[in-house]
């Protein structure tokens, strides 16, 4: 017997793996190259679309917590992931290229694994399935989907610009992370005055934006997570002094000051060849793109490799359709994982995917499914995504404040998150041992 998989995202190919690593033979379909979403590109797996990185390492941090919670699992892509970083600070940033080449590498050479490119357009009538095909899943299985949960959610994703490395003005940007944490030359930052950053925002909030082509443009929900740089602004002239600008932790040494506003560009591949714009999601028009983040001193020339762009995702209202353990209410046999379910970030889809994975092995084999402690990171994000009391819901990532508080109640943050982290992985501990995991 075999378990279907539908789609080689990031956690569908955490779900063939810990399949696969079960002893249990898996049928994954990808539908790329037949078919691309209107925000992939590459043919190959677990594709990273609006960012590179996979947020804090610290395992006192609730995304470093989820990794490390991850790598006992036996995760395939935290260890890739390992293999391929850059340099990003405190935070675990990778080559997308060489992370895609090598996850797609892995997975074929699994024996267990069988892949078929092809575009799947309904759910299987029967045996064991997992459906992993993301936020831009197609048309036709999208429908599939949506007729059989009842209906679904929207909101709108946005990816940010990346540009050459040797189109930047090196004489008006300086490499830095925040207070010196991590490696030297994780970050180059970009440093305005309040009169540059004005002037910028000025224009950034009167910016012609791409029309919305294809998707539903009638009240389109933003996620806050992903919100384009556009948007934010437009909540206030200093919102982004405060967000993905703020410029605390840095001085720019040519004036031994702290600038008023600063953005950030992060390494893109290992090489340092391309940035990224760190928070700059957009939806402005190519040319606008160009013409606005031009004005950001040191990108007045830059060559934009990529452009920013935004699309519309799609996740389930999985507190009323499935159970913590991603499986269907309705059809037990039928398993969800990836941002599909409401779990927000790279490694909160993947970590789903490792949960689906192994409880699709335990209902082949016709035992009870499992849900890791609430105390854990991704038992709680199982858990809400499961809970059917949940009112409005809404895409939820890593963060501490869904764990169970430590009691008694810790007042130091840094102490506090350390100890749930520590509670985390002791309770980890003693379910694996107990499941036999």
């Amino acid at each position: 017997m075999s378990i279907t998989v539908i789609g080689a995202g990031l956690a569908g190919c955490e779900a063939a793996w810990q399949i696969a690593s079960c002893g249990v033979e898996v049928e994954l379909y990808e539908m790329k190259p037949v078919r691309f979403s209107p925000a992939h590109s590459s043919e190959n797996f677990a594709e990273l679309v609006c960012s590179n990185s996979l947020k804090a390492e610290r395992v006192e941090s609730a995304a470093g917590l989820l990794k490390e919670e991850m790598r006992r699992l036996g995760s395939l892509l935290v260890p890739c992931a390992l293999q391929c970083r850059v340099p990003a600070g405190g935070a675990l940033a990778v080559d997308r290229k060489a992370f895609s080449e090598l996850v797609t590498q892995k997975i074929y050479s699994q024996p267990l694994i069988h892949v078929s490119r092809k575009e799947i357009t309904d759910i299987p009538k029967d045996g064991i399935v997992v459906i992993a095909t993301g936020p831009l899943t197609s048309d036709a299985l999208a429908s599939r989907i949506f007729s059989l949960c009842g209906g679904s959610l929207s909101f709108y994703d946005a990816a940010a610009p990346i540009v050459t490395a040797e189109s930047l003005d090196m004489e008006r940007v300086f490499s830095a992370s925040r207070y010196n944490y991590g490696e030297d030359g994780a970050y180059l930052n970009c440093p305005m005055n309040k009169e540059e950053y004005e002037s910028f925002y000025n224009e950034l909030v009167n910016a012609e934006r791409a029309p919305l082509h294809g998707f539903d443009k009638a009240d389109p929900k933003v996620y806050e997570g992903c919100m384009p740089v556009e948007v934010m602004a437009g909540r206030g002239q200093d919102t982004l002094r405060f967000g993905p600008m703020k410029p605390v932790g840095l001085r720019d040494p040519r004036t031994g000051h702290r600038p008023w506003a600063v953005l950030q560009l992060r390494r893109e591949d290992v090489r340092g060849t391309m940035y990224n714009l760190v928070g700059f999601q957009t939806n402005l028009k190519f040319g606008e793109q160009k013409r606005v983040f031009g004005m950001i001193p040191g990108l007045e020339h830059a060559e934009f490799v990529r452009y920013g762009v935004m699309h519309r995702n799609t996740f389930l209202d999985s507190p009323r359709v499935l159970l913590p353990d991603f499986s269907l209410r309705k059809e037990p046999r039928i398993f969800f994982a990836g941002q599909v379910t409401g779990v927000e970030g790279y490694m909160e889809s993947a970590a789903s995917g490792i949960v689906a994975g192994e409880n699709a092995v335990r209902r082949m084999n016709g035992e009870k499914t499992a849900v890791l402690p609430e105390t854990t990171m991704i038992g709680a994000l199982s858990r809400y995504v499961g809970n059917a009391s949940e009112v409005t819901f809404q895409p939820m990532g890593a963060n501490f404040g869904i764990l169970p508080p430590i009691e008694p109640h810790i007042k130091c943050k840094k102490d506090r998150y350390a100890s749930l982290a520590e509670r985390a992985l002791n309770n980890l501990a003693g379910f694996c041992k107990a499941e036999n995991l």
